[in-house]
């Protein structure tokens, strides 16, 4: 969504420009893939959360916290960061000779998770979008910085531009393992065998989207089956997809943004 140039000078877009686009929706279970290769988070997860029982309770927690913080009201963000802090407040081990230790208070690991959530939604974006001007995708990315500053990270943590996040997203990645454990959180997700039936039908979407978005060696990690077909294919799809948003209206494609804004108290 490049903003034309003209004689009169426009705020660069931020976060609440790009968020309520439910296309990023595509990079959702890329991004909590990408999370749980993080053997601290992971850990934290499989230990703290069951996918079985509720498949979709990250998500829509995840959803509800990136819609509030970007475009929701002051009551709304105070809502739901303190819903956050709540639930992340037990998710914490010392760690034992086979698992590592972790903490959801830990900045480095809210610095993972953040960076998840902005890496995923640029790589659903540029796909479907004209590109940004550098102005702008530099502004979003800035702006990205508040989903781990809303939950105490230190906002200097946050890498100060893209070529510094470039730099520590091709370390982070050089340094994720997926073991068993994660394996089978994983396996849980995509499954979602407790879902409701429309999510199941989606299931196969979503699941070839997670593989065909992670990075390859992610991919590999998880120990998902792709090929050069598979790659076409999704080129194909989200070339369809670029059609589709040109002429489907903004409260169309924003709708997802607005429902969970409702279900959250303001």
């Amino acid at each position: 969504m490049k903003r034309e140039d003209s004689g009169d000078a426009k705020a660069s877009m931020t976060l609440a420009d790009v968020a309520p686009e439910a296309v990023l929706l595509a990079g959702a279970g890329r991004a909590i893939l990408l999370q749980l290769a993080n053997p601290a988070v992971g850990y934290g997860v499989a230990e703290h959360s069951s996918f079985s029982v509720d498949p979709l309770r990250r998500l829509h927690g995840t959803l509800s916290y990136i819609y509030a913080l970007s475009n929701g009201t002051p009551a709304q963000r105070k809502s739901v960061r303190r819903h956050v802090q709540n639930a992340h407040r037990p998710v914490k081990s010392s760690g034992s000779a086979t698992t590592p230790a972790y903490s959801a208070a830990d900045p480095q690991q809210q610095l993972w998770v953040a960076a998840t959530l902005y890496d995923s939604a640029a790589q659903s974006y540029e796909r479907v979008f004209p590109a940004l001007s550098d102005a702008d995708a530099e502004s979003i990315y800035r702006s990205y910085a508040i989903l781990g500053t809303a939950l105490g990270m230190p906002a200097t943590l946050w890498p100060a531009t893209r070529a510094d996040f470039a730099s520590y997203w091709s370390t982070q990645l050089a340094h994720l393992q997926v073991d068993a454990t994660v394996k089978g959180v994983a396996a849980e997700l995509l499954a979602a065998k407790n879902a409701p039936l429309w999510v199941k039908l989606l299931m196969p979407l979503a699941r070839f989207l997670t593989a065909g978005l992670l990075p390859p060696e992610v991919r590999d990690l998880y120990g998902f089956a792709w090929s050069p077909r598979k790659e076409r294919l999704l080129a194909v799809l989200f070339s369809v997809v670029s059609v589709l948003v040109r002429i489907t209206p903004f409260k169309i494609r924003s709708a997802p943004m607005r429902y969970y804004l409702g279900r959250i108290p303001d």
